[in-house]
């Protein structure tokens, strides 16, 4: 399926992960090269078969969106039969993937320790919500982790303003997870090279949420208290927010002095930069409400794209409000190249982000159908493995 040359050529993953975390990152190994078999479930399949609409022709939009590129098998891992073979996937496997609950996995002879010891270079990742311990038995969803983990606390608009917690519009931290998982994996792999043993990896949504938080994380750290919600300003650049222009919001994001100097000539009050209360980015922190109101007298004269074109031009970074469809063109018009096609009637998926210099990502292949490939991959497990 992948040419020889890609980066994770001869890798074998199999893929025992279900719904978007755990998928997702096994769909980036099969981008980069690895040959990826996921093990469904007889008849039902992965859970995100059936999260729709939107529907494809072949199942839920959702499914389409991390699990291009892979083997489907179906395998009912309560029989003893398909159970064997499953075990004999894990002991050919380089990497297993898995986000069963705890204990799971153990009960049908698939748990770390039980595949390690016929298979002692696999790099086995465990994927949960909240660790292997004293969380194992909670349930990983990712609209819970936000709200439990703090994301949602900080995401909306102020209580001032009569907001309330928000979720992400995305699974944001299904995804995080996943690049975590990801990155875990290949640098597991990496170290099998030098020590031919392979290892656990472990990842789970809240340690990923919390990870992510970065500065926020790192304000409630070194203070004590917890950030809130702030809308669409940031709490340590001013002015990093929505702007009202005289026909929509746009976006400006000074990330210093000299951004915010510039900003002020275009929008024709030189003066700002210079008035102590702005002067500084920790001046405008303090003195946002008084700033926005001055930049929005002078913005709301003209339209956004007015604004854009001019802010642009002398290196502001700018922009308009836009949607999931505009990012597209956008990315397009840049020559980005944002999308990639998986087959006549099929469609169009996301191009993997990350682009190689000598080994690209040449070919994307449709999600499978669900046991697309069960009896070519039955027969195969059913074979003596060469060596």
């Amino acid at each position: 399926m992948a040419s020889p040359h890609a980066p994770l050529a001869g890798i074998l993953v199999a893929d025992f992960s279900r719904v978007l975390a755990g998928p997702l990152a096994a769909a980036t190994l099969a981008d980069l090269g690895a040959r990826v078999i996921k093990v469904e479930r007889p008849e039902a399949g992965d859970d995100t078969r059936a999260w729709g609409p939107p529907w494809t022709d072949n199942s839920a939009s959702y499914f389409e969106s991390a699990n291009r590129n892979k083997q489907s098998v179906t395998l009912d891992l309560d029989d003893p039969d398909d159970r064997e073979l499953a075990r004999e996937l894990a002991r050919r496997a380089d990497v297993v993937l898995e986000n069963f609950r705890s204990g799971a996995l153990e009960k049908r002879g698939l748990g770390y320790e039980q595949v390690r010891e016929e298979n002692p270079g696999v790099v086995y990742c465990s994927i949960s919500g909240f660790g292997g311990g004293a969380g194992a038995d909670l349930p990983g969803y990712d609209f819970l982790v936000q709200a439990v983990g703090g994301l949602m606390s900080i995401t909306g608009d102020s209580d001032a303003d009569g907001g309330r917690p928000v979720k992400v519009g995305v699974a944001l931290v299904d995804v995080l997870t996943a690049k975590d998982a990801t990155i875990g994996i290949l640098a597991a792999l990496h170290a099998r090279r030098g020590t031919g043993r392979g290892q656990r990896v472990e990842a789970n949504l809240l340690s990923s949420l919390l990870g992510s938080l970065v500065n926020q994380a790192s304000s409630y750290l070194t203070t004590g208290v917890a950030p809130g919600r702030a809308g669409n300003t940031h709490p340590s650049i001013a002015p990093y927010e929505l702007l009202p222009s005289a026909d929509g919001d746009i976006a400006i994001a000074c990330g210093n002095d000299g951004q915010f100097r510039r900003l002020a000539a275009v929008v024709g009050d030189e003066t700002l930069a210079d008035d102590e209360r702005f002067a500084t980015n920790s001046a405008r922190v303090h003195r946002r409400a008084e700033l926005i109101a001055a930049l929005s007298a002078r913005l709301t004269r003209e339209p956004a794209d007015v604004w854009v074109e001019r802010l642009s031009a002398v290196g502001v970074p700018v922009g308009k409000v836009g949607t999931v469809a505009d990012g597209f063109r956008l990315a397009d018009r840049l020559g980005l190249e944002p999308l990639v096609y998986v087959g006549e009637g099929r469609p169009a998926q996301v191009r993997n982000p990350i682009s190689f210099s000598d080994t690209p990502i040449t070919e994307y292949v449709a999600p499978p159908r669900l046991g697309q490939h069960s009896e070519e991959i039955r027969r195969w497990l059913q074979e003596e493995e060469t060596p």
